[in-house]
C-alpha cells in the first residue's frame, strides 16, 4: 500500500555504515518505522539524512506492507525549514527532550490527528518564539490531554495532587499524593496558553520539582514510559 502523509521525525538510528532506521509519527498512519538504505552516503539522492533530525516536519510517500516489519520511504520533502530549532542550543536541547518523551509516549500504529496537529503546532511555536523558559512544563501538561490523562480540575482548590488518580484532594491517600509550592504553581499552568504560561514566574526549585512530578505522573499513566536520557542536560539549562 502506498501512503502519502505529513510526518514528524521522532528518532533515527544509524544501522551499519550507510543506513538509517527512522521512527516517524505520521498524520494518517500513526507511529511507523522505516529502513532507509544508503541514505548516509548518498550525495545525489532526493532523500537526505538531514531530513531525519528530531522533530523535522516532512511530507512522505511510503510503501507500507503492514506486516510488523520496517517500511520504506519512497520520497520525502521538508515541509518547514526551521529558523532556530536545531541551531539554538537551548531549543535543540528541548528538541532532544521532546523526542525522548515522544519515544516513550507514542506507541500506536494508528492515526491520532489531534495529537499530530498539537505536536506540529507546538514545534512551529518553539521555532518562532524566544520566551521559552517554561516550554517543557507546558508541553508535558498539554500532552496529557492528547494521551488521555489530563488532571481532573474539578477540585483544583484542594492542596494535594494525587498523581496516581490525576485528581486534586484534601488529604493524602497514597504515596503519590503531593503538596507544596510546586503544586500551587502547577495549578496555574492548567488551562493557560503557551504564551500565557511563559509569564509564570518559577524559582529554580519549583521548576525542577514540577518537572520531576510530571515525569512521575507520566510513568504512572503510560506503560513502559522511561525518564528521558536528555533530562540532565535540560535541568542544567533551566535551573
Amino acid at each position: 500500500m502506498i501512503i502519502n502523509s505529513p510526518a514528524i521525525v521522532i528518532q533515527s538510528i544509524r544501522y551499519g555504515e550507510a543506513d538509517l532506521i527512522v521512527s516517524l509519527f505520521t498524520k494518517t498512519e500513526g507511529l511507523r518505522s522505516y529502513m532507509q538504505r544508503g541514505v548516509l552516503k548518498s550525495k545525489k539522492g532526493k532523500i537526505r539524512s538531514s531530513f531525519f533530525q528530531p522533530l523535522m516536519l516532512l511530507e512522505i510517500e511510503a510503501s507500507h506492507k503492514n506486516k510488523g516489519t520496517l517500511e520504506r520511504i519512497k520520497d520525502a520533502r521538508v515541509l518547514t525549514h526551521f529558523n532556530s530549532l536545531h541551531t539554538d542550543f537551548v531549543k535543540s536541547s528541548l528538541v532532544f527532550f521532546i523526542s525522548d518523551i515522544l519515544k516513550s509516549s507514542i506507541q500506536e500504529e494508528e492515526a491520532n490527528v489531534d495529537l499530530f496537529e498539537y505536536l506540529q503546532t507546538t514545534i512551529l511555536w518553539l521555532d518562532t518564539n524566544e520566551a521559552i523558559g517554561n516550554f517543557h512544563i507546558t508541553f508535558l501538561i498539554k500532552l496529557t490531554q492528547y494521551l488521555g490523562f489530563f488532571p481532573d480540575v474539578s477540585d483544583v482548590d484542594y492542596e494535594y495532587f494525587n498523581m496516581q488518580d490525576g485528581i486534586f484532594q484534601a488529604g493524602k491517600t497514597n504515596l503519590y499524593c503531593v503538596k507544596g509550592d510546586h503544586v500551587s504553581k502547577f495549578k496555574i499552568f492548567l488551562g493557560t496558553t503557551f504564551e500565557e504560561s511563559m509569564n509564570i514566574r518559577l524559582s529554580k526549585i519549583a521548576r525542577s520539582e514540577i518537572l520531576t512530578m510530571l515525569l512521575v505522573y507520566f510513568e504512572l499513566h503510560l506503560h513502559g514510559f522511561k525518564k528521558p536520557k536528555s533530562l540532565s542536560v535540560l535541568r542544567e539549562i533551566f535551573n
